[in-house]
């Protein structure tokens, strides 16, 4: 399947993808002008893409929990599935997944492209979860069907000793170029252009996640958030630059003589006596007069607004808002940046159960677990603020009238682990039970009746 392949055929594989890549990484990291500087031409950067890309990453990575519900409704499937959840919260926890994705998600948002590799550690026999650079990842995919990728490859680059400790392959030079070839039957090692390794594959299945930030319609690669706001950044500096240099003549003003065939000793400061012919005339050039400086804010704040607009991150997303709102009212200002996380959540949703099913798949390979056929499902924390005392009061009425279980409510009440919420909730209850009965049981002894304790289920079983 890999016949013919070498390592050098990448370097002519997707060249405007990876200069794409470069360029959107410089405007991120503050490089917004083009070209080189005229001699004494002021150039302001005021980097509010990345400000931007910052805050939209904040809220959409609030925090995510996951669930893992059994496809069949056996004790036994339950337990499995209950392993299952607990598997995946350990493998989360020892490779600090929270960080990690915060940080892929960034990476994401400039770049436009993610990708995660799970893979066995055979030294440390655990799970090992981590995010390629995707300007190393290149895939091919089935005909028009982009979402069945048959191949991928990992360039990366090794110093002689880390090659040598990792591969126990000592490469010529001081770097060595490492490529990984997989497919879902074969796997092959490239270092510096020679096959140093090639097996079939272990897991049976390609180990990398490749994910679109946003998908634009029949591709396979993403589109970045900094795409459209590249013209305003650029557009906003140079207008900013503009009025600062204007406010900094205006403090330094420019003396203009009229019928003066040579001027000596012209100087702007106090107490200055300038001599000039009769018929000569001496003033100092006002470049505010007219209004000038407030058409130039007018248009500054037109590309602030053009920004927002265009980010889908209204002013009122940075924690500034002019007026006081309610729930409801902020909801709507903010419904751009709630349909842009939407469309993102149903791609990452996608994305972290396709990543914790194979997480799943290499736990029972290599420990040998079997955890069943189950469904995973991931759960999003709230953007906005929540008013917690009516939203309980909401899952209550859903358990009572059997709509939602209780384990659905803590789910929507952000509780990280319900599956274990739920069984204290079972531990304090059969406690509670036992206390009651006892004391029933010694007052009717007694000839008294005792006061019982309230049982963690009263007012919501019949």
């Amino acid at each position: 399947m890999n016949e013919g392949f070498t390592p050098g055929q990448l370097n002519r594989r997707d060249i405007d993808r990876l200069k794409g890549y470069k360029e959107l990484l410089d405007f991120y990291h503050g490089q917004h002008w083009e070209g080189y500087a005229r001699r004494g031409e002021k150039r302001l950067t005021f980097n509010y893409a990345k400000v931007i890309i910052d805050k939209i990453t904040s809220y959409l990575m609030p925090g995510i929990t996951f669930t893992v519900e059994p496809a069949l409704d056996s004790d036994e499937a339950r337990a499995r599935a209950q392993r299952a959840e607990q598997a995946l919260y350990q493998v989360y926890e020892d490779n600090n997944l929270e960080q990690l994705d915060f940080e892929t998600e960034i990476d994401c948002a400039i770049l436009g492209d993610g990708c995660f590799k799970v893979i066995w550690d055979a030294e440390s026999k655990a799970v090992r979860i981590t995010a390629p650079d995707i300007q190393g990842i290149y895939a091919w995919w089935v005909g028009d069907d982009t979402s069945r990728v048959w191949r991928v490859a990992s360039r990366y680059s090794l110093t002689a000793d880390e090659a040598e400790i990792l591969y126990q392959v000592k490469p010529k030079g001081k770097v060595a170029n490492i490529v990984e070839l997989w497919t879902a039957q074969e796997f092959e090692l490239w270092l510096d252009n020679a096959l140093v390794e090639k097996k079939p594959n272990p897991y049976g299945f390609i180990p990398f996640i490749i994910y679109p930030n946003l998908r634009e319609p029949k591709k396979f690669w993403g589109i970045s958030d900094l795409s459209q706001l590249l013209e305003p950044q650029r557009e906003l500096n140079r207008a900013m630059s503009q009025l600062s240099r204007i406010l900094e003549l205006s403090g330094n003003p420019v003396a203009v003589l009229e019928n003066v065939e040579e001027s000596e000793d012209i100087a702007v400061k106090p107490g200055a006596v300038w001599n000039i012919p009769e018929d000569a005339k001496a003033y100092l050039l006002d470049l505010l007069q007219g209004g000038g400086v407030g058409l130039h804010i007018d248009y500054i704040n037109l590309l602030y607004r053009t920004l927002h607009d265009i980010s889908e991150s209204p002013r009122s997303a940075f924690g500034g808002t002019e007026r006081n709102l309610s729930g409801v009212a902020l909801e709507i200002e903010l419904q751009p940046l709630l349909q842009k996380l939407k469309r993102k959540r149903l791609i990452r949703t996608t994305v972290y159960n396709r990543r914790n099913r194979l997480i799943l798949k290499l736990l029972e390979k290599y420990q040998n677990e079997n955890f069943g056929d189950n469904r995973l499902r991931i759960v999003w924390s709230p953007v906005l603020p929540r008013d917690m005392e009516r939203l309980v009061a909401n899952e209550q009425i859903l358990i009572q009238n059997g709509i939602h279980s209780r384990k659905r409510a803590m789910d929507e009440l952000g509780i990280k682990d319900p599956e274990i919420e739920f069984n204290r909730w079972l531990e304090e209850r059969e406690i509670i039970l036992r206390m009651n009965q006892e004391l029933n049981t010694k007052s009717a002894r007694s000839g008294t009746r005792g006061r019982a304790i309230p049982s963690p289920a009263e007012g919501i079983e019949e």
